[in-house]
């Protein structure tokens, strides 16, 4: 990516998704942009879907992202990479987090989780960057940082130094989960470079 653009995050409730964001538009700051960002959370409390659309530059003047202009879709997982389709365009990617939540209607029993995501953002143009970033969590000590992995797997993509991001985890996660994030962040960045 260059000097603009526009970043959705989709997830579900309790993936991090709006502490992803925050690092994220903070780092962009920090390194010298404009940068705002909106959020939605209405049911995270009860696995919802989550969004929250970010865009940066020289001067923004709102954070909301119009439907096929979204540069970089952060799916924090596969089915949420589907559902937010309308935003992204070809020649848009799409890191995205292999990981499987399922639906209650999946999860009873009453609908079927879908097979080829990945394969049909592909067919529509996609650029796909797929990361297992609850494993990558894993394997740093802490199931929970799976947000921060992704945020470095996005790093590798943006015009900013992941020194910045680092310094913003340093700030804004509590100290005893920070050294952690830090890991999970340099997991994401390496997963990605």
């Amino acid at each position: 990516m260059n000097d603009k653009g526009n970043i959705l995050f989709s997830g579900v409730g309790g993936q991090g998704i709006l502490l992803a964001s925050e690092i994220t538009a903070y780092g962009l700051l920090r390194a010298g942009y404009d940068a705002k960002k909106s959020e939605v959370h209405g049911m995270a409390q009860r696995g919802g879907s989550v969004t929250a659309q970010l865009r940066y530059g020289k001067k923004v003047y709102s954070p909301l992202i119009e439907p096929g202009r979204a540069d970089v879709q952060m799916a924090f997982e596969m089915m949420e990479a589907v559902r937010y389709l309308p935003y992204l365009h070809r020649g848009s990617k799409v890191i995205v987090n292999t990981q499987k939540i399922l639906p209650p209607a999946v999860a009873t029993g009453q609908a079927v989780y879908p097979e080829g995501i990945l394969d049909e953002l592909r067919r529509r143009d996609i650029e796909v960057v797929a990361i297992d970033a609850f494993e990558l969590a894993r394997s740093v000590g802490e199931g929970r940082t799976a947000n921060v992995v992704m945020v470095g797997a996005l790093s590798v993509f943006l015009p900013v130094e992941g020194e910045v991001f680092a310094e913003i985890i340093r700030v804004r996660v509590p100290e005893r989960f920070r050294e952690v994030n830090l890991e999970a962040f340099a997991a994401g960045r390496k997963a990605c470079q």
